[in-house]
């Protein structure tokens, strides 16, 4: 319901009223620098937890034991936390540093301490269903370095857990609100929040347009991840 009135003339009469997309576009031209800073930073966001969480996934599925399950348990704990909490505990510690803190690297900060858990958990599944010892020394006694070893092989047969995981994290960032309501700035609003803030205002047009956009680009996404989730299902069974 909320969305038709994004389309719709006047939401009180509803689709008989007759249909518009000025609604819609509206929110593309009054909205447009917050929703390419949220693509901006889920992007971000992804490039930032590809770099940290496959290499934290293989060290943590290469040596298991009690210190490695003790690193992996405290990669959760900023999920289990609640984002305002982090949100405060970022403000608190780098709330006086003038650009940093009205910078959109600010905003990133949090949203890749709140995702990496994911990409972490995604990845090392898969590693940990893989022989990755015999994978390795087979390619070693083919004469393969590190790098060809982790390129060639490792990265290639934990390909559905990274993308499992990519998309994890930029749908997260797309949708995250909490955090970034308390960390964002004027001039970094992002989609979340400035969907709050058109439906704050009491605009509902525009708010219910805001909604549509932001389903047209979370929807697809949502559909990856299911499709990554039966790959993956698929290959434990295997």
């Amino acid at each position: 319901m909320s969305m038709t009135a994004g389309v719709t003339l006047n939401y009180m009469t509803g689709v008989s009223g007759g249909l518009t997309t000025q609604w819609v576009e509206k929110v593309l031209t009054d909205y447009r620098g917050p929703i390419f800073l949220s693509l901006h930073l889920a992007l971000a966001c992804l490039v930032c937890t590809l770099l940290l969480g496959i290499p934290a996934a293989y060290v943590l599925a290469k040596r298991q034991n009690a210190f490695t399950r003790a690193i992996e348990e405290l990669l959760v704990m900023p999920v289990a936390v609640p984002g305002i909490a982090t949100a405060l505990a970022l403000i608190v510690t780098y709330g006086s540093s003038g650009g940093f803190r009205t910078s959109w690297f600010f905003i990133l900060v949090g949203h890749v301490l709140f995702t990496l858990p994911f990409m972490v958990r995604s990845v090392l599944a898969v590693m940990s269903s893989i022989d990755l010892k015999t994978l390795e020394e087979g390619a070693r006694s083919l004469g393969a370095n590190f790098v060809q070893r982790f390129f060639g092989i490792i990265l290639p047969n934990c390909r559905s857990g990274i993308i499992a995981g990519s998309l994890m994290v930029v749908t997260l960032s797309l949708g995250e609100f909490n955090m970034t309501l308390l960390l964002h700035t004027p001039l970094t609003q992002t989609l979340p929040v400035g969907l709050a803030d058109t439906y704050a205002s009491l605009r509902l047009e525009v708010g219910s347009a805001y909604t549509l956009v932001f389903f047209v680009i979370i929807v697809p996404l949502l559909i990856a991840l299911q499709w990554a989730s039966n790959a993956i299902s698929q290959r434990k069974r295997i």
